[in-house]
C-alpha cells in the first residue's frame, strides 16, 4: 500500500478538532504513540531511505504493537509518498528480541500524545510531543487530503512533505531550545540522532 501524507504545525489543536468533528469526523485513538525505529549500527536502511518501526499504541485499553516497513520517499504534488507494509504483533517482547537477534538497533525513538480520526475517508492525527510544535498529519487519497484540510480550517500552504526532523529544526531555531521527541530526551538523554526521526 502507498502511503500518502501532508504535516503541518497546528496553533489551536482543541479548535481544530472541534471544526472536523463538526464536519462529521468520528475518533478512533486517542491515547500514547511510541516509536522504536530499528536499523543496522551503520545505518543501511536510512542510507537508503527506508524505515523499520516498532509502533506501540498505549491507552486505557492497552497497548497493541505493529511492525512497520515503509520504502524510498517521493514527493507528488506536495504530497509525501511512500510504500508501507504493517503487521500487527501479540508480543512486543518477543517482536523486538527477534529485531535484536537479527543484528538491528534502535536508532530513534519518538512518543507522542495523539488523537487519530476519521474525516470523509481521510485519517487526520494530531500530535504533541515532549518539547515541540503540536503538529498535525492528513493522510489519505489526494483528494481526501484536501477536503480534510478544508474541514480543519487550516491554510493550505500551511501543509508540507517534509519530515519530523524538518519540523524539529524550525522549532529549534525559532524558540533556542532542543526538540524533545520522547521523554528521555526532555530528561536531558540525547542519545539519538535527529535525523533518524
Amino acid at each position: 500500500m502507498v502511503e500518502v501524507e501532508v504535516k503541518a504545525v497546528v496553533e489551536d489543536m482543541p479548535d481544530r478538532e472541534r471544526r472536523i468533528l463538526d464536519a462529521g469526523a468520528t475518533e478512533t485513538f486517542a491515547g500514547r504513540m511510541r516509536d522504536l525505529r530499528y536499523d543496522t549500527p551503520d545505518h543501511r536502511l536510512a542510507a537508503v531511505d527506508q524505515v523499520l518501526r516498532v509502533r506501540v499504541y498505549g491507552s486505557g485499553a492497552g497497548e497493541a504493537a505493529h511492525l512497520d516497513w515503509k520504502g524510498p520517499t517521493r514527493v507528488e504534488d506536495g504530497l509525501k509518498a511512500r510504500e508501507e507494509l504493517t503487521t500487527g504483533a501479540a508480543d512486543l517482547a518477543g517482536l523486538t528480541a527477534i529485531l535484536e537477534a537479527l543484528g538491528y538497533v534502535v536508532t530513534r525513538e519518538i512518543e507522542r500524545d495523539v488523537h487519530v480520526y476519521r474525516v470523509g475517508g481521510a485519517t487526520v492525527r494530531f500530535e504533541r510531543y515532549p518539547r515541540m510544535d503540536d503538529l498535525v498529519e492528513v493522510e489519505g487519497t489526494p483528494d481526501e487530503i484536501e477536503r480534510a484540510i478544508q474541514a480543519l480550517g487550516m491554510e493550505r500552504s500551511a501543509f508540507t512533505a517534509e519530515r519530523l526532523p524538518d519540523f524539529a529544526r524550525r522549532f529549534e531555531t525559532r524558540t533556542g531550545q532542543r526538540a524533545a521527541l520522547c521523554a528521555a530526551e526532555l530528561a536531558g538523554d540525547y542519545r539519538y540522532e535527529l535525523d533518524q526521526a
